[in-house]
């Protein structure tokens, strides 16, 4: 959502007022600013390569499922085909 024309100069002159009055404290919340938005580009970066991780395990998981399954069967018809074989 989208700040009004009236709300964004609003904002602008309490900004001014604010480094006017209070240099170092309007220093520190741009410090502060700076910080979060450095964790959040962090954190989208550790979210993709948990998601890129969490895709590989999947991949992975799903990969020796169906090679479970093919052993078990060819075991399966390895054993038929020799029950069937030998007479009783």
């Amino acid at each position: 959502m989208s700040w009004s024309q009236d709300e964004e100069r609003m904002l602008a002159m309490i900004e001014r007022h604010l480094t006017d009055e209070d240099p170092r404290l309007a220093a520190r919340l741009e410090s502060f600013n700076e910080r979060v938005e450095r964790g959040e580009r962090h954190r989208r970066r550790t979210d993709k390569k948990k998601r890129r991780w969490r895709r590989s395990t999947v991949v992975i998981a799903v990969s020796w499922l169906l090679i479970a399954t093919l052993i078990a069967t060819l075991l399966v018809m390895a054993f038929h085909n020799d029950a069937a074989a030998v007479p009783f």
